[in-house]
């Protein structure tokens, strides 16, 4: 059995939005990258608005969900991706990290 260790796994939300972060760091062999994540800015009650996440990993690869659809992206580490989705849910909302 697949051991998964947490690293984040919280939810807020904020001005009209909801923020669901999960990242578990895993051995599991549906996972090659070595995370389960999955990074999701959506409207409360409504459309999801931006989401990162790598459900299907093995077929499909690593997904970016958006209003106008889905695409695949290329992995560039789970920092870098967390920063990306940090800085783009600030673009695209009134969140701020700060």
């Amino acid at each position: 059995m697949a051991s998964y260790t947490t690293i984040e796994d919280w939810q807020d939300v904020e001005d009209g939005y909801v923020v669901d972060v999960t990242i578990r760091q895993t051995e599991d062999e549906k996972y090659p990258c070595g995370w389960d994540y999955s990074l999701h800015l959506g409207e409360v009650g409504g459309d999801t608005a931006l989401r990162y996440d790598n459900a299907h990993e093995r077929t499909n690869g690593h997904e970016r969900h958006t209003r106008d659809g889905v695409g695949i992206i290329d992995f560039p580490g789970m920092l870098t991706l967390y920063d990306r989705f940090i800085r783009e849910t600030e673009e695209m909302s009134s969140i701020s990290w700060d």
